[in-house]
């Protein structure tokens, strides 16, 4: 059974889509970009600060749920420029330690709102 999960400490959605749902133990979170959810508005500044609030936004939306990033299990991130990949690395592995996800990165054309940088997750909710 699906479950739509909303949180109000992460952004709300940019489009037809929810946060993140549920289905069994198994959580997806829809891709995260850098939006601050006080303003509304994309963080300004490099990839740093925009990896920075991507993750904040994703480790509030399971810390609704009582769950941290040591569940996520699988995370796919979109970057505008692979050139930003050894700097997205840095934050990421501030977030993430010793067991690391399953990750894909992908450079693709653009993102919303001219992102620099869009992180979904699968995450284990047993």
């Amino acid at each position: 059974m699906k479950k739509v999960l909303v949180s109000q400490n992460a952004p709300q959605a940019v489009g037809p889509y929810s946060q993140a749902v549920r289905v069994g133990d198994l959580i997806f979170c829809s891709g995260q970009i850098p939006i601050d959810p006080a303003s509304g508005k994309l963080v300004q500044g490099g990839i740093e600060l925009q990896t920075e609030r991507v993750l904040e936004n994703l480790q509030h939306l399971l810390e609704d749920q009582g769950l941290g990033l040591e569940r996520v299990v699988k995370n796919t991130v979109f970057l505008t420029d692979l050139g930003n990949f050894a700097a997205m690395n840095e934050v990421y592995a501030r977030y993430f330690a010793g067991d690391f996800p399953a990750r894909s990165t992908i450079q693709v054309a653009g993102l919303p709102l001219g992102a620099l940088v869009e992180i979904e997750a699968v995450v284990d909710a047993s």
